[in-house]
This record gives C-alpha cells, structure tokens and sequence, in this order.
C-alpha cells in the first residue's frame, strides 16, 4: 500500500540516524536541543458499534511514528500502524458476520507542554489521516462487499515519561472521524458505515 511505503520511507532514514543515539547512555546535548524522535509501540483500536444491530470488534497492532520538533513545544507527527488491524464484524441476531482489516496513517501537529526535560510531558494533536480496508470477507460473500478508504481528522492525547535526556515511555489516545462508504461489487451504495474509532497506545522512543 502506498501509504505503508511513504510511512517507511519516512521512518527509516530517521532510525539509520538515531542508531548512535540510542548507543549511549549519556548525552551532552539535553532533550530540548534535539529536534527528531521516533517511536515504536503496541496500539489498540475499538471502532464504535456502527448501529442496526451490527458491532465491529477492536484487535492490536504494531504502530511506528516520527516526528520533527519545530521548536521546544511544536511538534509534527507522521504516525501509522506497521501491521494490519483485525476487525471481527458481528450481528446482535446472526451472530459472527465475517471480518475485515485495516491500516490507518496520519499526519498531526502537536503540543507539548511544559519543558523537554521533565519527567511528565503532555501533549495534544490534531491532523488527518487515511485508513485502508482490506480482505473484507463480510457475510460469507468473499470480497464482494467493501469499504471506501476512510479519510477525515484524528485527534490525539498523550503523555511522555523521559528516562533520560534521550529515551522516554509514551502512552496516548486517538480518535478518528470515520465514514467510510459501503460498496457492493466495486460499486458505491451512498451508505457510509460510521465506525469512528478510539485507539490506546504504548510505546518506546528515542530522541536524537
């Protein structure tokens, strides 16, 4: 997917870059003279019950982010989950409908407050993003029903525990406006399906 690779592209010079960063321990620089961070974590989606008696399931996956530091408390964040989510799609009268995946990335500018160094960070976010669907296989009908690319706004809230000038633990929350629509044989049907998930994430990141 197209999306996956401009997300790679963008996090793997950054790693190549931090790997002497994250071989020592003690810095002379403090956290608020570098300007890039990466951070790798495990994220939980939970999409809200889209309504007519159906419910999507929320599943795990592995999630990556970069972000530039333009000053001390603006930051912006490409974030995108580095596997697929796994959605069991249910009916409160048939039961088991059939599944679904999707991969979501987003671009979000942040603020941080308060000071690089101190040992609790919070931040907000607020962005778009896009989220892929994939192997739809709902009701037994192989493929034949499928979901638009979701696209609108994310919204984030967060907090970094700093080790040390370099390494830091992130928690954070995320909510996305999805609508996507509904199509039957590669045809739209002019029925969005309102899924509108939360996510909860944890992670290790490095500064450099």
């Amino acid at each position: 997917m197209r999306s996956i690779r401009i997300l790679t592209l963008a996090l793997v010079p950054a790693l190549a870059v931090a790997a002497p960063a994250f071989a020592q321990d003690a810095s002379t620089s403090t956290a608020a003279d570098k300007r890039f961070a990466v951070v790798g974590g495990i994220t939980h989606m939970e999409p809200s019950d889209p309504g007519n008696g159906l419910r999507v399931d929320g599943g795990p996956a592995p999630t990556l982010s970069a972000s530039w530091y333009a000053t001390e408390n603006f930051a912006v964040e490409l974030w995108g989950a580095a596997d697929k989510f796994d959605h069991r799609v249910r009916s409160d009268s048939l039961g088991k409908l059939g599944t679904v995946q999707q991969q979501p990335i987003a671009l979000s500018g942040q603020w941080h407050f308060g000071q690089a160094g101190q040992t609790f960070r919070p931040f907000v976010g607020l962005g778009y993003y896009e989220s892929n669907f994939s192997n739809e296989d709902v009701a037994g009908l192989d493929g034949v029903v499928g979901l638009e690319t979701a696209k609108g706004a994310i919204g984030t809230v967060g907090v970094d525990m700093n080790i040390n000038e370099t390494w830091f633990a992130r928690t954070d929350v995320r909510y996305m406006h999805s609508r996507p629509e509904v199509r039957v044989a590669g045809q739209g049907t002019g029925e969005d399906l309102k899924l509108d998930p939360w996510t909860v994430g944890i992670g290790i990141g490095a500064r450099f």
